[in-house]
């Protein structure tokens, strides 16, 4: 059985210490997927530094070749001329087109707005504000600021495909969309080309809405119907943080960024948690590794084996049943430390698993 290479790549504060939690629950012996190994590239801020950058193409030249990342959070510094943001560059090396962050129901912990069913986020990876040059001009109260962003047809093309599809696997609506009334021309072409995958997807509901609404009707929504929102760069980077808080935590769901081929097959597949690096948190053992966590598990489902979606599915369902039964960090009401939540779920994978095994499942 060929081996599958999983590209970890190292973070900052708290942000590497969940990723060191979520590694010990993939260890080959844990979920008994004996065919992945792992390779680990340092993207700290201090080593970014000190390469340049050259250690994040470094990685994500190993992670186009191999197919499969695990990310740590990571700081991006503000300040112009330094190193900025690796997420950015990650993304645009592997040609990453799709970020999915869904939310759902943390088992026994009540969410807001009525939220019940899922909401899956579907958002552009690259193009808009995060890749726009910025300048200004004049000064004092005259000095205005310049921002030039751009669109691409084919990224636009490839997340409306995407949403749509995602949503016929999980019979949900694809609901939202961008400002286009305001922004017919830039905005406008992501409208266009999520208008022309409804007409490709008939037997999929489809409510478009412009992003003001949709924020405004997820605080109504009645929470029974499955939702794909698809969004841009930015909308879908603030929309999937709200997302994520009407469930409960931004701490409850992982992330994943994809790179799709021509014929939209997932080509590379990069798992992190969508939440930051928390330093007040570090070193003090309460921070939350369920997103990194299941991060590592949605990883699996890309290895391409029965055993990894085994274990894949065995670390989601010990997840939520930790958490349904008491096992919970502060964050969610709960008592436990981050190594003691991590315990745990290793407790539960390891047991369900010999179990499916004696039943021959």
């Amino acid at each position: 059985m060929d081996k599958r290479t999983i590209v970890v790549m190292k973070g900052d504060q708290t942000g590497q210490e969940l990723l060191e939690e979520a590694l010990r629950v993939i260890q080959p012996e844990i979920i008994r997927v004996p065919n992945i190994e792992f390779e680990y590239f340092d993207l700290s801020l201090e080593n970014r530094r000190k390469t340049k950058n050259e250690i994040v193409r470094e990685a994500a030249e190993h992670a186009k070749s191999s197919g499969l990342g695990l990310k740590a959070a990571t700081i991006t510094p503000p300040e112009k001329g330094d190193v900025g943001s690796p997420n950015a560059l990650l993304r645009e090396w592997i040609d990453g087109q799709v970020i999915l962050r869904t939310g759902r129901r943390i088992p026994s912990v009540r969410p807001l707005a009525g939220v019940y069913a899922p909401i899956a986020v579907v958002r552009m990876a690259v193009d808009g504000v995060y890749s726009a040059t910025e300048w200004r001009e004049g000064e004092g109260l005259d000095e205005i600021a310049y921002s030039t962003r751009h669109l691409s047809r084919r990224t636009c093309r490839k997340v409306a495909e995407f949403a749509f599809s995602y949503a016929r696997r999980t019979a949900s609506t694809v609901f939202g969309g961008p400002k286009f009334t305001v922004s017919p021309t830039y905005e406008g072409m992501f409208k266009e080309e999520l208008d022309l995958a409804a007409k490709r997807y008939p037997d999929v509901r489809y409510n478009p809405q412009l992003i003001d609404a949709t924020y405004a009707l997820l605080m109504k929504t009645t929470g029974d119907t499955p939702l794909v929102i698809p969004a841009l760069n930015r909308d879908g980077d603030n929309l999937s943080d709200l997302v994520l808080e009407l469930f409960g935590s931004i701490a409850g769901s992982e992330s994943v960024i994809f790179s799709l081929d021509e014929n939209n097959q997932i080509k590379v597949a990069v798992a992190e948690a969508p939440h930051g690096t928390a330093p007040s948190l570090q070193g003090k053992n309460l921070a939350n590794p369920m997103a990194m966590i299941l991060a590592g598990a949605a990883l699996l489902r890309y290895v391409g084996t029965d055993a990894a979606n085994r274990a894949s599915r065995a670390i989601y369902e010990s997840v939520m049943e930790a958490v349904n039964d008491g096992e919970r960090t502060t964050d969610l009401g709960g008592h436990a430390t981050t190594t003691e939540f991590t315990d745990e779920v290793i407790r539960r994978v390891k047991s369900k698993l010999e179990v499916w095994d004696a039943l021959g499942q």
